[in-house]
């Protein structure tokens, strides 16, 4: 114990900064949407949360949802399913699982060959460690991408660099044609699937993927199991589907219903499906250097292009370089199982407080998603104590766990779409976990209402490698740390961007390039991420205290100053970017509702302040938390993006473009990537200053009902 003791000094004393002064934790004495003399027994009971929070409880979760490979639709998922289940009820929760069936592919067969100018079969899976004997798994799968398309082709090769719009855009500028060709693509820049797309589009008849080593290899550090960076044999999986909905493909907009219940769902046909048609396969380097090592053609344009491998890179071969892809890839409706763990409110049940991660894996899933998994399965532990001790919360907690994300978000999305009326009314926010705890740099990307609470709740959490608390770490010299915006990628998508539920991502992270490979096991993470287990009970300390206070305040303590400014910080950015295309937005009528809504957020402000300190009483707080639970709806819009109906908010949405970045008042960045006319961004801004408008509207009747005269 003395031991540890120094080395947590010596740590401390190298993170803190010269001029900062260790300290704890901070104990709030005012908390948003509390009377005053309901703030101590609050703090009192986060800090019970927090402190029983333990790395043994967080590392016991994550070594039993890693013992086995555990792909959606698989038996090995099933059995996951019902260890999650038995956890919470053991817990106290009491536990729904909501069923589908959707449309999976299986990995089938995947086989890359050079063919010209020698015939070499490529290898395509994991090198078997020593170090790490989970890798010798025989129910660990070659590299494979889900969704692809099915064949046998051989062509010569294009090299595409990351395979985004701009790169395939450039290669056209310098007369480089992928007709007819395999184009070879690096992961990075985008989402898998778009770099399918867009091969596809310029006449591709097949795609291989592979990680390069200047995204995560040697030329970051020593690979696994030495490092933590990915080796010559990493491959990076995923899935590549790209419909303009998510969830399942053949569901589009309804829930997947199993297909022996009682309600009939309608089912598209698969060839039905705008489905990729050409073969995708992924690779790691030392296979994809076989190939690129041997073009002597084009050398690539610019350094942005230039790979981590050993010589220069090209992107075409005048001596002929050949390649056989082959992709059998069967699919078939599987059923999928929505885990979800419930502690009733005791006055208000209807409204809801919902955490979830996702818990399907490409292999065993340390990472992503257990790592986030884990650190939820803890806060029900920790919950359903509290709860058999006599607490009870107001609102009710759900802690969700989604099935078949890896595959386009499915499960999370057929919930959202099989329940949309219930969330329209009762979710008060989501908080996505995913592969959350990784590592000792916390951060946080989130809807407008959510930053303050999510700010506030890191006050309360000690960080474990030093004494500062998450908030100290996390702000360092700022006076605010800075919050992102969500974008696409996990399960936040369907109640952000679908139905407008307030979302926020929290994490504890660092770098860690195995992603979606068989190196990210139980031993990887305990070796190279956290061997003390401890980043997972602080995350779990700072989503608890977030639900708590939702649970518990008599009024829901949302961020509602900070719409106004983000509102305006992102159409500075859109009128910005506009000039840069020598567009216009006519921004008038946003602006004048925007001008509005500072003076309303202000006084909304100073009316819940007063509240807070004279007690609630003479307002109708059942009337006034309903209006503030609909305040991101007015975001939402029926009609959808311009380019996904099914993302329909105005507020927030995934790149179309490349499907992870984040991209704030879409449809004005659409428009201006599209080049649309004067009136269509007419038609916009008007579109825009309506929802607005409405949220003003809703402030303005929230001042009313807040004045307690």
């Amino acid at each position: 114990m003395m031991r540890t003791f120094i080395l947590l000094l010596s740590l401390t004393s190298i993170l803190l900064p010269s001029n900062q002064v260790a300290a704890q934790p901070s104990t709030p004495q005012s908390l948003d949407g509390f009377s005053q003399d309901r703030v101590a027994s609050q703090v009192e009971l986060e800090k019970t949360l927090i402190q029983s929070l333990k790395p043994e409880m967080y590392r016991e979760h994550l070594y039993r949802l890693t013992r086995e490979p555990n792909i959606a639709g698989t038996v090995e998922n099933r059995r996951v399913i019902e260890y999650m289940t038995e956890s919470m009820e053991q817990a106290g929760l009491h536990v729904d699982h909501y069923d589908y069936d959707v449309w999976l592919p299986e990995p089938g067969e995947v086989s890359i060959e050079i063919v010209r100018p020698k015939r070499e079969p490529l290898n395509n899976k994991e090198y078997i460690l020593e170090e790490d004997l989970y890798t010798e798994d025989e129910r660990l799968n070659h590299g494979w991408n889900a969704y692809s398309g099915i064949g046998d082709v051989t062509a010569e090769i294009v090299y595409a660099n990351y395979g985004t719009k701009q790169d395939f855009e450039l290669l056209n500028e310098l007369g480089v044609s992928v007709e007819g060709k395999i184009v070879v693509a690096r992961y990075g820049g985008n989402f898998r699937g778009y770099k399918a797309k867009y091969a596809e589009e310029y006449g591709a008849i097949g795609l291989i993927i592979y990680s390069d080593p200047a995204n995560g290899g040697y030329v970051n550090g020593p690979a696994y199991p030495e490092g933590k960076f990915i080796s010559e044999s990493t491959i990076q999986r995923g899935s590549a589907l790209t419909t303009e909905y998510y969830g399942d493909p053949l569901t589009p907009y309804e829930p997947a219903l199993p297909v022996d219940g009682d309600i009939e769902i309608e089912r598209l046909a698969p060839d039905n499906v705008g489905f990729h048609t050409i073969p995708i396969a992924p690779l790691p380097y030392a296979s994809a250097q076989k190939i690129l090592e041997q073009m002597d053609g084009t050398p690539v344009p610019n350094q942005n292009w230039q790979g981590g491998l050993p010589f220069t890179y090209r992107l075409t071969s005048d001596s002929p370089v050949e390649v056989n892809i082959k992709v059998d890839q069967p699919a078939e409706l599987k059923p999928i199982t929505n885990v979800i763990g419930v502690i009733e409110g005791s006055e208000y049940p209807d409204e809801w407080i919902i955490m979830g991660s996702h818990f399907d894996a490409w292999g065993f899933g340390a990472i992503d998603p257990n790592s986030g998994t884990a650190m939820l399965l803890s806060v029900a532990d920790v919950l359903g104590e509290m709860v058999q001790n006599g607490y009870q919360p107001k609102r009710s907690i759900m802690i969700a766990h989604w099935d078949a994300e890896e595959y386009l978000l499915i499960g999370s999305s057929e919930w959202v779409e099989h329940l949309t009326d219930e969330l329209n009314a009762n979710s008060i926010l989501y908080l996505n976990a995913d592969a959350a705890v990784t590592g000792p740099s916390f951060s946080a990307s989130s809807s407008p209402s959510l930053k303050k609470p999510i700010i506030e709740a890191s006050k309360m959490v000690q960080h474990p490698d030093t004494t500062l608390s998450l908030y100290q770490s996390w702000s360092g010299d700022s006076d605010s740390p800075s919050i992102g915006n969500l974008g696409g990628g996990s399960d936040h998508v369907g109640l952000y961007m679908h139905i407008g539920v307030p979302a926020a991502g929290i994490s504890m992270s660092q770098w860690s390039p195995v992603y979606h490979s068989n190196y990210d096991t139980f031993e990887y993470y305990k070796s190279h991420l956290d061997g003390s287990f401890s980043y997972g009970p602080a995350l779990g300390g700072v989503y608890g205290t977030v639900a708590l206070r939702f649970a518990n305040a008599d009024l829901l303590p949302y961020d509602f100053e900070r719409y106004h400014e983000d509102l305006i910080s992102h159409l500075d950015d859109i009128q910005a970017k506009a000039e840069n295309h020598n567009l216009s937005i006519p921004a008038d009528p946003m602006e004048e509702q925007l001008n509005s809504m500072e003076s309303l957020v202000s006084q909304l402000a100073d009316n819940m302040n007063t509240l807070s300190t004279e007690g609630y009483s003479k307002v109708n707080r059942d009337e006034i938390n309903q209006k503030l639970i609909q305040l991101e709806r007015n975001f939402i819009i029926e009609e959808g993006m311009p380019y996904s109906s099914w993302l329909k908010s105005l507020y927030a949405s995934p790149d179309p473009y490349s499907g992870y970045a984040s991209w704030m008042l879409p449809a004005f960045q659409y428009a201006i990537e599209e080049g649309f006319d004067d009136n269509e961004i007419s038609q916009w801004v008007d579109i825009h200053a309506e929802a607005f408008k409405a949220l003003n509207d809703n402030l303005s009747e929230l001042i009313d009902m807040t004045s307690a005269e």
